[in-house]
């Protein structure tokens, strides 16, 4: 079977960054990627809770002892690949055109969704 990878990355205002991935069954097409690329903000940013994918936030309180006043809503796409295989590492999200489907159904990206989007 074709796995998918669909690789994203948070990154605080302070430049420290959590890495994350998640597995989508079978092989994107280029119809998807452009949709998908389509509907990032500024070509690269989205809410991770809009779409279903897991937030990276956590990563980082291990350093700060929970959010700081540097966290955001926006979580950065990377990019895709393709494999025959999945590791436990990877979470397994949905097909690939479950997937695209998420994103094709964003108007607007909704920033209140994360914890993160008014940090006092």
């Amino acid at each position: 079977m074709v796995w998918t990878i669909f690789e994203y990355l948070y990154r605080d205002a302070g430049n420290f960054k959590a890495f994350g991935s998640i597995a989508l069954e079978g092989r994107i097409n280029n119809a998807d990627r452009e949709s998908i690329r389509a509907k990032l903000n500024s070509g690269e940013f989205f809410v991770a809770e809009q779409i279903g994918v897991p937030p990276l936030y956590e990563q980082l309180y291990q350093w700060s002892d929970g959010p700081t006043a540097s966290d955001h809503c926006w979580h950065e796409f990377l990019g895709f690949r393709e494999t025959d295989r999945t590791d436990s590492s990877t979470q397994s999200a949905a097909t690939v055109a479950e997937f695209a489907a998420r994103f094709n159904s964003i108007v607007q990206w909704d920033g209140t969704l994360s914890p993160h989007f008014e940090i006092p």
